[in-house]
């Protein structure tokens, strides 16, 4: 009787705080230019889960609980978003009257200096790609910077890895569980259809997931919420593509209750920035909602953007020096035109359905459900009992000679005879036939019968290294007000993968067929499948690899937020579960009793917790505070060691476990906007897998070239400290005259030392011989992390003329650019001769730490211009945009790698002290200077 008593007063409770403090805030939206009502625009209260879309006649009716002061957001595409103080007096109603938005044409015109797409042309073991996709939603000072500016030299925000921000869909997660990366290469060329979008930063509060460290991108494509009309754009530019094309449509609420958006577009070039690196990709999209009642919507969308793009070499410093920095060896001519041999195709259409529920004027539950399937396939030159056709191959290059010519034997002995003369007919070759000879493949894949050529068996093929995809997932999410002052954020999401890995023969390349084969290997050790030995494969077949990924996660979130007039505090809480496994199609003749069939489960639990305080100086001001702690499952990629040959999981592998802290200042006013933030970022217990052929590495005890071996490196127990500072300042000088500054101050380096498991899969070819080897700790504390410069500023100015005609420029310094140290080299195990087991006498601790410090690359200095203009023509917009990049044409490195090949100190000290190293550090350069010009035709 009692419990009955308290639930009738609980009930009782709740209806009179719903009922007596619920207060009505009425508005209508119109064009600033038009005057013309807005419909659809997007109207809520921050921080809480009221929202509304304004009617055709732009009205719009909120039901929200009286508070001192709250903050009202209108958000359209097309329009600058408007915010306003709302109070209530004594619990009265509040009509805002006519609110006006702006359009943003001529602010939205830059972003297309930003192709999604684009941010992923880097190669695929760089991680900067997140810069440009995540942050071109924000319009702080910093953000901007970092996207359009600092972008061009591979800035990473904060120093992490885009696996470090969650990329959603619709209140779907993006991110790949392969890698744990977004694809941008999945939507790329749509950005007209994409710009409705939120955007947290850091461990900020998310309404749709627990969110990454770096921050959270969501994107909406729900077709009501696209402002009603068509637009065509016309681009040109001299850096990933050369031309660009698009036109979108989106129709508007109709009377039915219909709504509708579509877009399709091409970019293409025979030839970016870079030599040789020819794109070509398509774009189409298209959204339908249909309103069923004032409460339910369900809304379909579906994109499809096939893309092609031939990669660009990373090459040494002798390489460079013979050719320039646009050199790339990935290319030949074949019948008069250029084509690649590494080149990248991505198709992975997606479709995804969703439901928007409005359960009352407080509470919204949207779910939703996706299927993406497709293929990412990455080519290359496979050959058989031939030579290399790579044109910068060592032996063929200058450096061969003079520094590595009369290494003896591979017994490392320390004799060394430079052939000068021999280095000088290299270089006299190779500057005559700089690039892949295709024909000569041709030739060595045919024989001669009767006078002419026929097909033989081939040498040289071309290859695809293929992942084919399919990921089911099914997501909700609920947001709802409970109180006046605190809100409920809560939602699930499920994946389910099934990840097809395997090798793809393109092209026979004049010859008959390919032999089925590791040719490095004997009898059965030699065959990619026991169970089809000796197989001739031909064009369209699967051969060397073949298996499957599966894989199935889970995350459960909820958040509660508290808004109270001086302060606002969050607490989120996630629960996630994932389980891999392989599933081996082929019965590898290294591995015959472990690479067939499944592997075992590898299943991860993970728990992770965040929270933030605000506190509100005054009207201008206000300071903020979040921290989060969590663990998280190692990317499906590094969990097993050798995928492509067996079923074996890393030793050891355990979740990753992070920590980050950030604290902010941030103060507005009419004219001036500032933000001060500093952050504090710990990633422990990674672990990262990778290939490569070592020499001097260790002695298998069988006579010449005995210390030589293509290897997998298994680092664990990696940690990493990102640390540092973030400016962002903004000043109206005058109305039409606006300066900003931004600065980025980061340390980011190694903390631990972690060890190195090597595997050599060539020892299985020797009973009882030694494959694993535990080579210790690569001794990497205090380096600095790669990939990005930890220090970057950007000056600039910006005049708007009433007239709408703007002018703009800015200069910015990067630096503390530093290259990716090979871990090998770092460990004990680099100073011991393979041939004797002894230590080197020639290694000395200071010759030891010359060769292995750290490159630091040179700051580079980067000035920028961009402008534009804007008319209305028969109530039609037409925008022009052009701007220019590196003006100066500086050139300067953007990354590199050291290569792991020299794998004990006296054949790097042998190699480094020729002045030509063979095998030297490798580099990617930036772009020199750049065009970019855009028309958009608004209908």
């Amino acid at each position: 009787m009692v419990k009955n008593y308290a639930f009738i007063f609980i009930f009782w409770f709740f209806n009179f705080a719903f009922a007596q403090q619920e207060i009505t805030v009425t508005g209508i939206v119109i064009d600033a230019r038009t005057q013309n009502p807005l419909e659809n625009v997007v109207v809520t209260i921050q921080n809480t889960a009221v929202m509304q879309l304004t009617s055709k006649s732009g009205k719009f009716e909120l039901h929200i609980f009286p508070k001192k002061e709250q903050l009202l957001l209108l958000r359209s595409q097309g329009y600058k978003d408007f915010l306003l103080k709302v109070k209530s007096n004594a619990g009265q109603n509040i009509n805002l009257g006519i609110l006006q938005l702006e359009d943003t044409y001529s602010d939205e015109v830059p972003a297309a200096l930003i192709t999604l797409s684009d941010s992923d042309f880097s190669e695929d073991n760089s991680s900067s790609e997140m810069t440009s996709g995540l942050l071109q939603s924000s319009r702080d000072a910093f953000m901007q910077a970092a996207a359009f500016n600092w972008g061009q030299a591979r800035f990473r925000m904060r120093g992490l890895d885009s696996e470090n921000a969650i990329t959603m869909l619709n209140g779907m997660a993006m991110n790949k569980i392969y890698d744990g990366r977004p694809q941008w290469s999945n939507w790329g060329g749509l950005n007209n259809v994409l710009r409705n979008q939120e955007f947290s930063v850091g461990t900020a509060a998310s309404n749709y997931t627990f969110g990454g460290i770096l921050g959270t991108q969501q994107i909406f494509t729900r077709a009501s919420l696209y402002r009603k009309g068509a637009s065509l754009t016309f681009s040109g530019s001299n850096t990933t593509y050369l031309w660009r094309a698009n036109g979108t449509y989106a129709s508007g609420m109709n009377a039915s209750g219909w709504a509708f958006v579509v877009s399709a577009g091409k970019r293409w070039a025979d030839q970016g920035y870079f030599e040789g690196t020819n794109f070509d990709a398509n774009s189409f999209f298209l959204s339908v909602e249909k309103k069923l009642n004032s409460r339910n919507s369900i809304n379909f969308t579906g994109f499809y953007t096939p893309n092609s793009r031939g990669k660009n070499s990373a090459n040494t410093s002798e390489v460079t020096d013979l050719m320039s920095e646009k050199y790339n060896s990935y290319w030949g001519f074949q019948n008069g035109e250029k084509r690649n041999a590494r080149t990248k195709n991505v198709e992975e259409p997606l479709f995804m359905l969703n439901h928007y529920f409005k359960i009352d004027d407080k509470t919204n539950l949207n779910s939703g459900i996706m299927y993406q399937f497709g293929k990412v396939g990455n080519s290359n030159i496979d050959y058989q009992n031939a030579d290399s056709p790579d044109p910068v191959y060592y032996k063929k290059m200058p450096s061969y000679f003079s520094s590595l010519y009369a290494k003896d034997q591979g017994e490392f002995s320390g004799e060394f005879t430079p052939d000068y003369e021999n280095a000088e007919k290299s270089k006299i070759a190779f500057l005559a036939n700089p690039q892949i000879n295709w024909n000569e493949m041709y030739f060595a894949n045919q024989k001669i019968e009767q006078s002419s050529y026929v097909p033989a068996q081939s040498h040289y093929v071309l290859y695809e290294d293929r992942t084919d995809d399919q990921t089911f997932a099914v997501n909700s999410n609920l947001n709802t007000q409970i109180t006046p002052n605190i809100s409920f954020d809560g939602g699930f999401t499920f994946k389910k993968l099934k990840s097809h890995n395997f090798q793809y023969l393109l092209d026979l390349l004049g010859g008959a067929y390919f032999e089925d084969i590791d040719t490095f290997y004997k009898g059965s050790l030699s065959q990619s499948d026991l169970q089809h030995p000796n197989r001739q494969v031909g064009v369209g077949d699967i051969y060397g690899y073949n298996y499957n990924l599966l894989a199935n996660t889970l995350d459960v979130i909820t958040q509660f937020k508290f808004s109270y007039n001086k302060t606002e505090f969050f607490l989120a809480q996630s629960y996630s579960m994932s389980d891999y496994q392989r599933e081996g199609l082929y019965q590898n003749g290294l591995y015959p009793t472990n690479s067939l069939g499944k592997s075992e489960k590898v299943n991860f639990e993970n728990f992770a917790f965040k929270g933030g305080f605000t506190y509100k100086i005054s009207g201008k001001q206000l300071l903020f505070f979040n921290a989060a702690h969590f663990t998280r499952a190692p990317s499906l990629r590094n969990t097993f060691s050798n995928s492509r040959l067996n079923n074996n999981v890393v030793d050891g592998i355990e979740s990753e476990n992070i920590s980050s802290a950030e604290a902010n200042y941030v103060y507005r006013s009419a004219k001036l906007k500032l933000r001060l933030t500093a952050y504090y970022t710990a990633i422990k217990n990674t672990s990262r897998t990778s290939y490569f052929y070592a020499e001097g590495i260790f002695d298998n005890g069988s006579g010449y070239d005995s210390t030589n071996a293509f290897v997998s490196q298994t680092l664990t127990n990696l940690d990493k400290k990102n640390t540092g500072a973030e400016l962002s300042f903004e000043y109206q000088i005058w109305p039409t005259l606006k300066t900003t500054f931004s600065a980025a101050f980061g340390n980011y380096v190694y903390t631990s030392n972690p060890n190195v498991m090597i595997v050599n899969d060539a020892n299985r070819a020797k009973e009882g011989v030694q494959t694993t080897f535990d080579f210790g700790p690569a001794y990497l504390k205090n380096y600095k992390q790669p990939g990005t410069p930890q220090q970057a500023y950007s000056f600039g100015v910006e005049y708007r003329d009433p007239k709408f005609w703007w002018f703009g420029g800015n200069i910015n310094y990067l630096a503390e650019s530093y290259i990716d140290v090979s871990p090998i080299s770092r460990t004990s195990q680099f100073y011991i001769n393979p041939a004797n087991g002894f230590p080197f006498p020639e290694a000395t601790s200071e010759r030891g730490k010359e060769l292995l410090k750290q490159e630091k690359y040179k700051p580079v200095m980067l000035l920028n211009f961009n402008g534009g203009k804007s008319w209305r023509i028969h109530k039609k917009y037409v925008g022009l945009f052009a701007s220019v990049n590196n003006v100066l044409d500086l050139i300067y490195k953007t990354g590199g790698f050291e290569q792991a090949r020299n794998a004990n100190f006296r054949a790097l000290n042998q190699d480094v002290s020729s002045g030509t190293p063979s095998f030297g550090p490798r580099y990617y350069y930036g772009y020199g200077r750049t065009y970019f010009l855009n028309l958009t035709i608004g209908l």
